[in-house]
């Protein structure tokens, strides 16, 4: 389905009822990031999940992106659909537009999850600076096709994990250049800084225990938040949704429970 918010179009799933789960994916991928999560909770919860802006079926402007836009983004979409509160569930650099929107407008949200991502993009030390000279490097060189391969192996480099790879390979080079590119750039330019110490929603931070980014890194920032608890998931990587799915859904089940 397509909605039109800020002068672009986005198009979203929407399956269930109830309280409502609104599911943004990682950079370069799309809402099916998500095909192991709409299912199983749909049936106990209204289940969205959205193409950003470039991403998918989404429009793909020229020059307009940016975490703050992607934010925006989402907030009319909410108005758009009557939703007053959500769960957000950001994966990656979804996981920064959650960040923004606890931050920015915490009222329409009734809980934050984050999943291997960070508050502050442009803060990461040498992995940060290393991940945006050596990514656009790359891009600029060898183009986006052979950046999909790379980044697809390095999330899923287990034969028995030949199928995903290859999904995620075809999703990701699928993407128009131009908005990859700036998607990306405009990403590690972000960060909230001092104003994640004013996030009180309740807040779930999931890791895994291969991410690109330490335990230790993702319990730093845990500890600035008001309300939140860490949970590290074995044997999985960058794209923990994907690849143990049905350990992140149990925990982001007990989550959304109280348990």
């Amino acid at each position: 389905m397509k909605i039109k918010v800020n002068d672009i179009e986005l198009d979203y799933e929407d399956h269930g009822q109830g309280h409502v789960l609104l599911l943004l994916h990682g950079l370069g991928s799309t809402k099916k990031d998500w095909d192991a999560q709409v299912p199983f909770f749909s049936k106990t919860h209204r289940v969205i999940a959205v193409d950003l802006r470039g991403h998918g079926d989404s429009t793909k402007p020229q020059d307009a992106y940016g975490v703050e836009l992607m934010t925006e983004d989402v907030k009319q979409l909410l108005d758009q659909l009557n939703i007053k509160k959500a769960t957000i569930v950001g994966f990656s650099m979804g996981g920064a537009v959650a960040f923004e929107m606890a931050a920015q407008h915490s009222e329409y949200l009734e809980n934050l999850v984050i999943v291997n991502s960070g508050p502050d993009f442009n803060n990461m030390g040498k992995i940060g600076e290393d991940l945006l000279n050596n990514r656009t490097a790359f891009l600029k060189t060898k183009g986006l096709a052979v950046l999909a391969k790379e980044i697809s192996f390095n999330m899923f480099p287990e034969d028995h994990q030949l199928d995903l790879r290859n999904e995620f390979e075809e999703r990701c080079k699928a993407n128009d250049y131009n908005a990859y590119y700036k998607s990306f750039t405009t990403l590690m330019a972000w960060g909230l800084g001092d104003e994640i110490n004013n996030i009180k929603t309740r807040t779930l931070v999931v890791g895994s225990d291969m991410d690109y980014t330490p335990e230790s890194f993702k319990q730093a920032y845990v500890n600035r938040l008001q309300n939140a608890n860490l949970v590290i998931i074995k044997n999985s990587r960058h794209g923990v949704v994907i690849d143990q799915p049905e350990a992140f859904n149990l925990e982001l089940q007990k989550f959304l429970n109280h348990e």
